[in-house]
C-alpha cells in the first residue's frame, strides 16, 4: 500500500493530516474542495480490501444522527463524515451515562432494523462530540443479517475486540442483535465503573462482572446486557432503549402517584361521552390541588381510552403507583358513578365505591372521590387543599364539560361546537372564570385557520381579560393573557409578568408549563429553561404529543439537535400519524438527510393541507434538492393575500437562502400578527437567514427583540 502524505489529492479530496491507524488501514483528515468541507478518508490495507465494499454498503444503509455518515467511495477508500470528538471514556455520572446510552441504543436500533450488526462496539469506536452527543464509528466488520442479502450473511473468522465481544462472538458462533447488546453492556459498565467489565477473554467467557456502583434499576439493566446466554439479554436494541428510557429523567419524586383513566360511559348514548370524560377530568384537576400527590395529566391518562391494556402496563407507561378506573351512568337527572383505585404493583383494588345521586350532587360526588383517594394514598392529605375551587352552577358546568370534550377532540367538524358550549356556560354562570379561560384557548386555536385571525385574537384577548377580572390568580387565565401579549403585540415584558403570576400558583398544569416554554422562553433565547419546563410537563403528562413537540423545539433552541431528533423519533413511535412531528423533522433541513426531510415535508402537507406554512416548507425543501419546477408550482398556487401565506413565503425564501425576499415576507407576517411568527420563524434554520438581511435591525425592533436575539 503506497504511503499517503499531506496534500496528496484523491479526486476532489486533499489529504491534510493522519488522524488514526489500525490493523485494517488508516484514517486521514481531508478537505472536500467541491463543497469546501472537512471530511475523514479511510483506506483499507490490501489484505482487507474484500471488506471494503461491505463496509461502504453497511454505512450507506444507515441515516442516523448518532452514526458517522458516508459521503463518497473511491477505488480503495471511503469518504466519511468528519467528527470532531474524543473517544468515550468513564467514569461518568449515571445521568450522563443514560443520556449517551439512549443515543447508542437508538443508533443500534436503526442498524438492527436494517439487518446490520456492528460487531465491534467499544469505547474507541464511539466518539463524543463537542455538543456532548455520540457518533458510532467503524462498521468495517459489520455484518448484514438480512436474509435477502445472501452474499454477505457469513464472514469467516472471529472479528471484533476481545474484551468487548459477546461470548458467542468469541466462540465463532452465529450472531444476532443480542451480540451487540452484550458489547453495549460492556461499554456502559465501563462508563459507570471506570474499569472494564472483564480483564481477559477467559473472564469474559466464564466470570460475572465485578460489583459496581450505580442506581439499582440501571445496574440491573446493564447486568442483563452482560448475561452469558443471548436468550437472557434484551432481545434487541429497541428493548434496551425502552428499558433505559425510564432512567432518562430520574425522578426524586417520592410522592404517592395516581393516574385517573377516562370514566366509562355506561349510558348507552355516545352523546353522553362528554359527561363521563368531563367527570374524570375534573377529578384529575381536584386531585392535582392536593399537596404531596403526583397526578398524571389528562392527555396522557386519556390516551388509554378504548385501548386494551393491563393496569400494570398503564402504570408503567405513565410512571404511577395507582390507577383510578370508573364508570358513569346518566339518565335524566340521575347519575350512578362507580370508582375503583388499583395498586399497580399487584393489580389489587385498594378502594372502591358507588354513588347513586341526583345530578345536582355531582360536585359532592367529585369531592368524595378525591377525598377518598387522598386518604388511601396518604392520610395526611385528606381534606387538605392549597386553594378553594369555585363551584359553578351545575348546568353551566355541564356545558363547560361539553366544550372541553370537543376542544380535546380536535376534529374540525366538532371543534367549532366547543365555542357555543363555553359561551353557554358563561351565560348560565357569569362568574365561571375557567370557562372564560377555555374560551380564550379556543379562539387562539381557531385563529390559526378556522376563523378570521384578527377577530379570533380580539375575542380571545377579551375572554382572557374577563377571566382575570373574575379570578386574578387563575393560572389558565394568566397564561393565555401572556400568550395574547406575545402574538398580538410582541410584548415580551408583559408576557413575562403574566406568566410569572401563572407559574407562581400552587397548582400548574403541564399545558401551562408548555405554553411558558414554547411561546415565551425558547423564543427570547432562554432555550435551556424551556427544556426544563417541558421536561417537568412531560414528567406529569408523558404521552401528550403537543408537549413533546414543544420539548423537541426547545431542545433545538438550546442547540441540542441530536436530542431533539431523538425526541422526534419518540413522538413518531407513540403516534406515527401525528402531523406536527413531520413538520418538526422537515424543519431541521440542516441535519436531516435530504430524502428524509422531503418525505417528512410531503407527509406534513398530506395530513394538513390547509396549513399553508407547511406548503412553503415543502416547496423550500424541494428547491434545496433541485426540484425547482414543482417548488415554484406549489408557491404559485398560493394566494398571496390568504391566511398564513406570508409565513409560507418566508419559509420558502429562507430555505433557498434568499434573506432579502425572506425578510420582505416576514415583515408582512409581522404586520398580519401571524401566530407562526414567534414560534416557528424565529428559530433555525430561518432566523440565521433573516438576520443576514439588511431589514433585520428594523424587524427586530418591531418584534421588541435585540438584534442578536
Amino acid at each position: 500500500m503506497d504511503p499517503w502524505t499531506p496534500q496528496t489529492t484523491l479526486g476532489p479530496y486533499v489529504l491534510l493530516e493522519p488522524i488514526g491507524a489500525g490493523g485494517m488501514g488508516e484514517v486521514w483528515k481531508a478537505r472536500d474542495t467541491r463543497l469546501d468541507r472537512t471530511v475523514a478518508i479511510k483506506r483499507l490495507k490490501p489484505e482487507h480490501s474484500a471488506r471494503f465494499e461491505h463496509e461502504a454498503r453497511a454505512i450507506a444503509a444507515l441515516n442516523h444522527p448518532h452514526v458517522c455518515q458516508i459521503h463518497d467511495a473511491g477505488p480503495d477508500y471511503l469518504v466519511l463524515e468528519f467528527v470532531e470528538g474524543v473517544p468515550l471514556r468513564g467514569p461518568l455520572p449515571p445521568n450522563d451515562v443514560v443520556r449517551l446510552a439512549l443515543q447508542m441504543a437508538s443508533a443500534l436500533e436503526e442498524a438492527h432494523g436494517r439487518g446490520i450488526l456492528h460487531r465491534d462496539l467499544k469505547p474507541d469506536n464511539i466518539l463524543v462530540t463537542r455538543k456532548g452527543s455520540i457518533k458510532l464509528l467503524d462498521f468495517g466488520i459489520a455484518k448484514l443479517t438480512a436474509p435477502t442479502d445472501a452474499s454477505a450473511t457469513m464472514l469467516s473468522g472471529v472479528m471484533g475486540t476481545p474484551l468487548y465481544m459477546s461470548p458467542e462472538q468469541a466462540e465463532g458462533a452465529q450472531l444476532d442483535a443480542r451480540s451487540d447488546i452484550f458489547s453495549a453492556g460492556a461499554v456502559l459498565y465501563e462508563l459507570l465503573a471506570g474499569r472494564r467489565a472483564f480483564d481477559s477473554l477467559a473472564a469474559l467467557l466464564r466470570d460475572e462482572p465485578a460489583p459496581f456502583e450505580a442506581p439499582a434499576g440501571l445496574r440491573t439493566a446493564i447486568l442483563r446486557c452482560l448475561r452469558k446466554r443471548p436468550a437472557d439479554r434484551y432481545a434487541d436494541a429497541r428493548e434496551l432503549r425502552v428499558a433505559l428510557e425510564q432512567f432518562a429523567m430520574p425522578s426524586t419524586d417520592s410522592r404517592p402517584s395516581v393516574a385517573v383513566l377516562p370514566f366509562v360511559n355506561m349510558s348507552g348514548d355516545r352523546e353522553q361521552e362528554y359527561f363521563s370524560d368531563g367527570l374524570a377530568e375534573d377529578v384529575i384537576n381536584m386531585l392535582a390541588r392536593l399537596p404531596g400527590l403526583k397526578v398524571t395529566a389528562r392527555t396522557s391518562a386519556f390516551s388509554f381510552k378504548g385501548r386494551e391494556a393491563r393496569v400494570a402496563e398503564i402504570a408503567r407507561e405513565l410512571g404511577v403507583e395507582h390507577v383510578l378506573e370508573g364508570s358513569v351512568r346518566k339518565s335524566g337527572q340521575r347519575i350512578r358513578v362507580t370508582a375503583q383505585l388499583v395498586n399497580a404493583a399487584d393489580g389489587c383494588p385498594v378502594w372502591s365505591e358507588r354513588w347513586d345521586r341526583e345530578l345536582t350532587d355531582i360536585f359532592a360526588v367529585q369531592d368524595e372521590i378525591a377525598s377518598a383517594i387522598a386518604a388511601v394514598l396518604q392520610t395526611k392529605l385528606a381534606g387538605k387543599r392549597t386553594a378553594t375551587r369555585y363551584t359553578p352552577r351545575v348546568n353551566a358546568y355541564e356545558a363547560y364539560l361539553k366544550g372541553r370534550h370537543f376542544t380535546w377532540a380536535f376534529y374540525l367538524n366538532r371543534f367549532v361546537d366547543a365555542r357555543g358550549f363555553y359561551e353557554e356556560a358563561i351565560r348560565l354562570d357569569p362568574q365561571f372564570a375557567l370557562a372564560e379561560a377555555a374560551l380564550a384557548e379556543y379562539f387562539h386555536i381557531a385563529g390559526s385557520g378556522l376563523m378570521d385571525r384578527r377577530e379570533a385574537s380580539a375575542l380571545g384577548l377579551a375572554a382572557a381579560e374577563r377571566a382575570l377580572a373574575i379570578d386574578p390568580a387563575l393560572p389558565e387565565a394568566n397564561a393565555w393573557r401572556g400568550i395574547y401579549a406575545i402574538v398580538r403585540d410582541y410584548d415580551w415584558q408583559a408576557a413575562d409578568r403574566w406568566f410569572r403570576v401563572a407559574m407562581a400558583q400552587p397548582t400548574i398544569s403541564p399545558e401551562i408549563r408548555h405554553l411558558y416554554g414554547y411561546f415565551y422562553l425558547q423564543v427570547i433565547g432562554r432555550g435551556a429553561e424551556a427544556v426544563l419546563a417541558h421536561r417537568r410537563a412531560i414528567d406529569e403528562d408523558p404521552l401528550n404529543l403537543i408537549i413533546r413537540v414543544g420539548h423537541a423545539v426547545s431542545l433545538r433552541a438550546a442547540g441540542r439537535d441530536d436530542e431533539a431528533a431523538d425526541e422526534a423519533r419518540r413522538i413518531m413511535e407513540i403516534n406515527p400519524d401525528f402531523t406536527a412531528t413531520y413538520t418538526l423533522q422537515a424543519l431541521d433541513v440542516t441535519t436531516v438527510p435530504p430524502a428524509e426531510a422531503l418525505a417528512y415535508a410531503e407527509k406534513g402537507v398530506a395530513q394538513a393541507p390547509w396549513q399553508r406554512p407547511s406548503i412553503g416548507l415543502l416547496a423550500g425543501v424541494l428547491s434545496r434538492q433541485g426540484q425547482e419546477l414543482r417548488a415554484r408550482d406549489l408557491m404559485a398556487a398560493l394566494d398571496p393575500d390568504s391566511e398564513g401565506v406570508s409565513a409560507a413565503f418566508t419559509m420558502f425564501h429562507a430555505l433557498r437562502d434568499e434573506p432579502e425576499e425572506a425578510a420582505r415576507w416576514f415583515e408582512r407576517a409581522i404586520d398580519q400578527r401571524l401566530q407562526f411568527v414567534p414560534m416557528i420563524l424565529l428559530t433555525r434554520p430561518y432566523l440565521p437567514v433573516l438576520r443576514a438581511s439588511s431589514r433585520w435591525p428594523a424587524l427586530a425592533r418591531r418584534l421588541h427583540l435585540s438584534e442578536t436575539s
